[in-house]
């Protein structure tokens, strides 16, 4: 199991997903998103917006993704 925040994952707040795999911190961070969108949390969906401005470019994005990735494998790994 690693550990990655809402905020290491584009978003807005410091709370943290436990995952084994980058794929399913990534969608445990997406339900965050989701929920939080639902709530109208105005710093969620700021973050929202800039993370749709870094969508509009697949090689921006697709560099983010590899990043983002390469962060999570370099995580120790805990219980």
């Amino acid at each position: 199991m690693k550990t990655m925040t809402c905020r290491q994952l584009g978003g807005a707040c410091d709370k943290a997903f436990h995952a084994a795999t980058f794929d399913e911190i990534a969608q445990l961070s997406k339900a965050h998103g989701t929920e939080m969108f639902q709530k109208g949390d105005t710093a969620h969906l700021e973050a929202m917006q800039a993370m749709g401005e870094l969508m509009r470019s697949p090689e921006k994005m697709k560099a983010w993704f590899d990043a983002k990735k390469k962060e999570f494998k370099a995580l120790p790994d805990h219980l």
